[in-house]
Formats: structure tokens, sequence, C-alpha cells
């Protein structure tokens, strides 16, 4: 009988071992995966462009008296000051900005993946085309 729940308990730990690695292969898959192109479109605004789809998947989150990250995205300038830790996008490069890396799972930490998944709010993951207008956008100066 200890042979049998010997062999299940290292059968547990090999599929536990298995899930974390393929876990970790996933992470790093994205970590790594290239980002989308910047979209070609030119003129682009927050106001215009930016806010509609920080509202279908950010605001929920991202905005009020104690917004997530202390970083509010329901408004140009609370974007541009960032949270306490700092700047979340640097104007004129898009690639290299955190709100860009954030959304597009490039963070090394996937708990900073965004949105997270699953969440409350039914935020979805940004395409790929949002995640280019977002660079664009960045490049362009983020006004």
């Amino acid at each position: 009988m200890p042979l049998i729940k010997m062999t299940t308990n290292s059968t547990k730990l090999t599929l536990a071992a298995l899930t974390a690695a393929f876990s970790f292969a996933g992470a790093a898959m994205a970590q790594n995966a290239a980002l989308p192109p910047a979209s070609t479109r030119t003129g682009l605004t927050y106001a215009t462009d930016l806010k509609p789809i920080f509202d279908a998947n950010c605001v929920k989150c991202h905005s009020g008296e104690k917004p997530k990250a202390h970083l509010h995205l329901d408004a140009l300038d609370g974007i541009l000051k960032g949270n306490k830790w700092g700047p979340v996008l640097k104007a004129g490069d898009g690639a290299n900005s955190l709100i860009v890396k954030a959304v597009a799972h490039q963070l090394k930490d996937p708990d900073g993946w965004m949105p997270p998944m699953p969440n409350k709010a039914d935020a979805k993951t940004l395409t790929p085309e949002q995640i280019g207008l977002l660079i664009a956008w960045i490049n362009q100066g983020a006004k």
C-alpha cells in the first residue's frame, strides 16, 4: 500500500512541477514576444483615440478616489502624471513605456500585466491594434 501512495504523491508532484514549468514558459514567451507595430495613424489624441480604449478596459479600476496602482487613466493629466512610483509613459518612446509593456504583457512579473485576468471589471486584453495606437500616440508626444 505505501508504494501506491508514494506513486500517487509522485504523480501529483510531477503534475505540479509540469504546471509550474508551463506557466513560467508561457510568461517568458509573452515577455519576449514582439510588440505590435506602432499604428501609422497620425494626429492621435488622448480624447479622440485613447480615451475610448481606456474607458472600455481600464477606467473601472484606474479612476475615482482610490484608483488601482494610484494611476488615473480617465483623464490625460492622470496618465501623464503617472503614479506615486513614477511616470508610466515616456513621451516619444512608446516601446519603452511602462504602460505599453503592461498592456502588451512584456513585464517580467505577470502580476503587472494589464488588465489582469480574470478581473471583476470584465476588462479585456487590448488587441494588437489598440496597443499599436497606444505606442503611436506616445511616440507622437502623448497629447
